[in-house]
């Protein structure tokens, strides 16, 4: 009886050690997360009249922003870009991730992500400027093309524009993840593929990718959310026309001081990104059935 009560004061004990170690974490997430998404919520519902915000619980926002053609021509304009932008990074990174995890010494694996990290010491806003020098009709890759007779070639204020800020934005993170994902493959479940006659790329994908996949998937996850979320590279780098869904969120705000319809884009942004997230993470973590 003693014995049961004592391992009951300890486990009450250890619950209050954990609960003091997630009280900082629970009150960050509170006010800087759920807080001021719930107040984007209830301010979905405001009317704006004279320019000024009513208080008030009325759908006509919803209504309104979902039967326009724009906001849905955003969303998948939006959506098509992030997806396409995880796809790209994801190709692009996994052979420098897979040489940086199998091919070089863990020196120059540190050397190559500390490398990787610099890129994220300066503005992102001041790296996608200096694409305009890299990207213009007279900048450098029309210059270098016009000595072999080609271009020069509209690239700023289109969809590659685009896409190359949101590779400046993720595929070095895209790059990191995947390394560690892949460095933390057992090399002895490797080495026994090989012994038992697997190909190099059949080992690669019967063994290494689904070893490394939750990593692969949450550094996809990582670049869909950031992508689906700039601003700064469609509104400089693709010319803001036809706009992203940040874009429209900058518009309707412009527009009569439309807060409440902003509110509206932005909450579905939320919704969208949540979804894909456990989506993505219910995938990652999925164990294989047993045959």
């Amino acid at each position: 009886m003693n014995t049961q009560k004592k391992s009951t004061q300890k486990k009450r004990r250890f619950n209050l050690y954990a609960m003091v170690w997630r009280t900082p974490i629970i009150v960050w997430q509170l006010l800087f997360f759920v807080g001021p998404l719930l107040f984007m919520i209830a301010m979905s519902f405001f009317l704006v009249k004279n320019y000024r915000m009513i208080e008030a619980f009325e759908m006509k926002n919803w209504i309104k922003m979902f039967s326009k053609n724009y906001f849905w021509d955003s969303y998948y304009l939006t959506f098509g870009l992030a997806s396409l932008s995880t796809i790209i990074a994801t190709v692009i990174a996994f052979p420098a991730s897979f040489a940086l995890a199998f091919k070089v010494s863990d020196n120059v694996r540190r050397w190559v992500i500390f490398l990787l990290i610099i890129p994220f010491f300066t503005s992102y806003l001041v790296r996608i400027f200096s694409w305009y020098v890299i990207l213009a009709e007279s900048g450098v890759i029309n210059a270098m093309l016009s000595y072999v007779g080609l271009g020069p070639y509209t690239m700023l204020n289109t969809m590659f524009g685009t896409l190359v800020g949101y590779m400046t934005l993720c595929l070095p993170l895209v790059v990191i993840l995947q390394t560690f994902s892949l460095a933390n493959v057992d090399k002895n479940l490797i080495q026994a593929a090989k012994n038992l006659g697997c190909s190099p790329i059949k080992t690669i994908y019967s063994v290494i990718i689904p070893l490394a996949k939750t990593g692969l998937i949450v550094a996809a996850l990582f670049c869909f959310i950031l992508s689906f979320g700039d601003f700064v590279s469609p509104y400089y780098l693709g010319g803001s026309k036809p706009p992203t869904l940040p874009i429209l969120i900058i518009d309707t705000t412009k527009s009569g001081q439309q807060w409440p319809r902003a509110a509206v884009v932005a909450v579905v942004m939320m919704a969208t990104l949540i979804t894909i997230a456990f989506a993505a993470l219910a995938l990652a973590y999925k164990k294989r059935a047993s045959r």
